[in-house]
């Protein structure tokens, strides 16, 4: 597992996780035979997983409030978005009528919603930069459940979160 000092803070942490997942993708479209696209195709669903989950129960809710509810109201209806693909990928097999279509789709989404949270000035990092929150104790409890989650092996389907946002 990664030390805190690689990361600045719950910020880099993510941005790191977003350069995997890229790094991930570019592989992707560069394997040749059906093992190797699905291979990489599973790491890249498995980091997304973890990746959402703790945006999802650390990091976005530490933010509610504090930033513009849109960003993070956005954010979460992105994430079931890319969760729908991530299921749809891990439940099908590489030589599957859509297979590639759909991981090269979540590759589009996942960096629309990349650009946007690394957006200069008003993307959703930026405004977290600028809230009172403290984003190394944020840092250190997303790494403690990102081990956690890479410990515990097989992670079920993503679930949509968009339940989320609707009032009780």
């Amino acid at each position: 597992m990664a030390k805190q000092q690689e990361y600045a803070d719950a910020i880099a942490l993510l941005k790191a996780d977003h350069r995997t997942v890229e790094t991930l993708f570019g592989q992707f479209e560069k394997a040749g035979d059906d093992s190797r696209k699905k291979a990489i195709a599973h790491k890249i669903c498995v980091e997304l997983k973890i990746h959402t989950m703790i945006e999802e129960e650390i990091f976005y809710p530490a933010f509610r409030g504090k930033i513009e509810d849109d960003t993070l109201d956005e954010a979460y209806v992105e994430h079931d978005g890319a969760k729908v693909l991530i299921n749809d990928i891990e439940a099908s097999a590489p030589d599957a009528p859509c297979f590639a279509a759909k991981v090269t789709v979540l590759s589009e989404e996942i960096r629309h919603h990349v650009h946007e949270e690394e957006a200069r000035g008003e993307g959703m990092f930026a405004q977290c930069r600028r809230a009172d929150v403290d984003l190394v104790a944020l840092r250190d409890r997303m790494l403690a459940r990102k081990e956690e989650l890479m410990s515990a092996g097989d992670l079920p389907p993503a679930r949509p979160s968009v339940v989320q946002l609707m009032p009780a």
